[in-house]
């Protein structure tokens, strides 16, 4: 299967890596300017994995929209409208996208695949999202992980997860496709805040945040038509090792630098994602007390210590 891969940041180049290890033929295209396409482009390698020099790099876009079957998609998620805005320009009648971001467009609270609608028939251009956990870190050292296609479109979920699939990565076929979106995006926000616990030293917090960040999402999944049992599924509470506990993962350590009073210069999707979420929440009147304590720390300047006294002094209430 010809494949190209848009984005060469860390998760991009790891699909690219990892879709060339299981045997198909792969292009990984980045932003000419890009200091991590530059470093690929140059020396087949980054700080995570080698490529083998069966992955073309390349910044031409319309030879990797051309070209290919199916179109990998890693970029920041709040990206994705302006990116299709070029790739549009050419016919993608027949390709498939996959979209492995994990994100809520901020400016709308829409879920990437309904930004994906305002671009493409998906009777003509199938659409799926590639979620679960797992970093690059783990995967080019052997280490195995399980993770989630999903589309609206049956057939194409069933093709990706056979193409897809292998003694590294064991794909499950989705079935909400609503829940897989809103909880993998909701996942990086829950980071953050485990990320600030780490930084208060009140790490084993983290039990309660993940049982209480599962039970808010699962809440604002069923409030938008999904099946709130996804959020305990490997979109969301599935991947919280990855994102909640991991060294590797940006988004809790942007939230533990936060605590410290440090800056973190790498992208944490979880930040624009927590804006997007509560502005969802708003809309949709769902009670997410976690990600309204993220944003209003992040966005409007309150001290994390308080609004982690405001979880623990709210009305008593039955667990479920």
């Amino acid at each position: 299967m010809k494949i190209s891969v848009l984005g060469t940041g860390r998760w991009g180049s790891c699909i690219a890596w990892y879709l060339d290890k299981i045997g198909h033929e792969v292009v990984s295209r980045g932003l000419e300017d890009a200091p991590d396409f530059q470093q690929l482009y140059k020396t087949h390698k980054n700080d995570y994995l080698t490529f083998p020099e069966s992955i073309e790099v390349t910044s031409d876009l319309e030879y990797a929209i051309k070209r290919a079957e199916v179109i990998v998609i890693s970029i920041s998620s709040q990206y994705l409208r302006s990116y299709m805005q070029e790739i549009i320009k050419y016919n993608l009648d027949g390709k498939i996208f996959v979209l492995c971001m994990k994100g809520v467009e901020e400016s709308t609270g829409k879920r990437l695949t309904e930004v994906m609608s305002e671009f493409v028939d998906e009777n003509k251009t199938p659409v799926a999202v590639w979620v679960g956990p797992g970093h690059p870190q783990d995967y080019v050292r052997g280490i195995p992980n399980c993770m989630v296609i999903d589309s609206l479109n049956e057939e194409i979920k069933y093709k990706l997860v056979s193409e897809f699939s292998s003694e590294l990565i064991r794909f499950y076929i989705g079935t909400d496709l609503i829940g897989s979106e809103l909880g993998a995006a909701a996942k990086n926000v829950v980071g953050i805040a485990a990320g600030m616990l780490d930084g208060l030293n009140m790490t084993s917090i983290k039990g309660a945040l993940m049982s209480r960040g599962t039970r808010e999402v699962g809440r604002l999944i069923s409030a938008c038509g999904g099946n709130e049992i996804s959020a305990y599924g490997l979109c969301h509470l599935g991947d919280y090792e990855a994102t909640l506990f991991s060294p590797w993962s940006h988004n809790r350590k942007y939230g533990e630098m936060l605590a410290k009073g440090e800056k973190f210069d790498r992208l944490a999707e979880g930040v624009m994602t927590s804006k997007a979420l509560k502005k969802l929440a708003d809309e949709k009147n769902v009670d997410m007390p976690i990600v309204n304590g993220v944003y209003s720390v992040l966005f409007e300047n309150c001290e994390i210590t308080d609004e982690l006294s405001k979880l623990f002094v709210r009305d008593v209430k039955s667990e479920f």
